[in-house]
């Protein structure tokens, strides 16, 4: 199946396959946080580059509470203008549709992705997570 077919009217704007390293965490009193390291590469039609150092979800939990996940990470590369350039991924929010990324780039080509409406799927692969950006058409 095509990805346009699983995912009508969405454009994929950018793919991060994810590489996940050892996990810490801690029990405390009242709350458990572990946090995830990983590195990855990111690539698509508008930019193409690699995670810088590592990126860090971090997971709280509490009983009889929801699940706090929350995902950060910065990636260095080319826009499809063939300009360096940063892009800053928050991945926390999360509802019925799916995560809601939020981004910010010193891409002046990618500089409209601040303000789109941006979905991402996260979909287990082996060694991490591949993380699919799309925006809403």
């Amino acid at each position: 199946m095509e990805r346009s077919e699983i995912h009508e009217g969405m454009r994929e704007l950018l793919a991060i396959r994810v590489a996940c390293q050892e996990p810490c965490s801690v029990q405390g009193q009242r709350y458990r946080i572990a946090m995830i390291p990983f590195t990855g590469e990111a690539y698509g039609d508008y930019f193409r580059g690699q995670i810088i150092g590592t990126g860090t979800d971090t997971q709280k939990f509490q009983e009889g509470q929801p699940d706090r996940l929350s995902a950060r990470y910065m990636l260095e590369g080319k826009d499809y203008t063939g300009a360096d350039c940063r892009i800053f991924i928050e991945n926390s929010l999360y509802d019925e549709e799916g995560w809601h990324p939020m981004i910010v780039t010193d891409s002046k080509a990618l500089a409209d992705w601040e303000e789109k409406d941006l979905i991402a799927t996260v979909d287990g692969i082996e060694g991490g997570v591949m993380v699919r950006i799309f925006e809403r058409q």
